[in-house]
This record gives structure tokens, sequence and C-alpha cells, in this order.
């Protein structure tokens, strides 16, 4: 986009006081932008906080009454909270499973409730059945990680004392 003419005044006083409001425009302008940057922020911090406490009250209500709950956060919502994953078990065998929600297909507006039709065991499905998921609640990070070992020997040890 070209900046905008303004056509310059012929007496002296004029440009000078042209000069004068451009220069004030300017300025306003970049303490405008960044007093939005600044609230942009604030919001987005704020948002992030929402949906973490929309996702704690949705595992608190599976929790408690076990079903999938309508309202549920989305996907979307879900991943700006930190809730990645959503942990899942089969219907029929019971088998406990970890989903990443960042590296589904569906659209980050798809409703974390409506995902319990859509998700489906891969032990039962190698054996011809095709149970829905059971929903449990959504979590940090999966289960399935390997979380490092701590060596139980540094806390075994003792320092050397001297007897004398």
């Amino acid at each position: 986009m070209t900046p905008k003419h303004h056509p310059t005044p012929l007496s002296g006083s004029d440009r000078k006081a042209l000069n004068k409001e451009l220069g004030k425009a300017r300025a306003m302008t970049n303490i405008l932008a960044a007093q939005s940057a600044e609230i942009r922020a604030k919001a987005e911090t704020m948002l992030q906080q929402a949906d973490k406490l929309l996702c704690e009250s949705w595992n608190e209500r599976m929790w408690a009454d076990g079903e999938p709950i309508d309202p549920s956060p989305n996907i979307d919502q879900a991943i700006n909270a930190g809730f990645a994953w959503l942990e899942i078990r089969c219907s029929r065998c019971k088998t406990p499973s970890d989903v990443d929600l960042a590296s589904m297909r569906h659209p980050p507006t798809t409703f974390v409730h409506d995902l319990a039709s859509r998700l489906r065991c891969r032990k039962c499905a190698k054996a011809g059945r095709r149970p829905a998921a059971t929903l449990l609640q959504l979590g940090f990070g999966s289960r399935d990680i390997q979380r490092p070992k701590l060596d139980r020997r540094l806390y075994l040890t003792r320092p050397y004392r001297s007897v004398w």
C-alpha cells in the first residue's frame, strides 16, 4: 500500500504545522500499536487460562459422571490449554490408550466428546470388531512416553563421615 500523500502547503507556518501534526500522528501510531500488542498478549494469556479451566472442568465432570459430556472443549481449546492428549479406553477389551490431539486429522473446531464414536481400538480391530472408545479425560502428556528413571543409588549413598 502506498503512503498517503499530503500536499505541501505554500506558506512556511502551514508547512511547519503539517510536519508537526504528521509527527504527532506517527508517534500516536507507535503508541497505539504498542498498547494493542500489550492487550493482545494479555488476552492470549487470559484465553489460555480460560481454556485450561474449561478442560479441567470437563475432566472433573467426566470423572464424576463417567460418560462423554456435552459441551466439551474443542480440540483447539484443549491444545491451547496444554491438554494435548486424550486418554481413552476400549469399551470391549478395556485396553487404555492415549490419543495425540495435535496429530489428529479432524478440524480443530471438533468437540472432544464427538471423538468417542470415531476412535476405535487397534487390538479389537485386528480381531474383526470395531467397538467405540470410552473417553476418560484430557491429559498433559502420554502415559506411553518413557520418563527417565531416577538412580536410586544417588539417594541411598551417604557422604563419608570421619569417626575421629
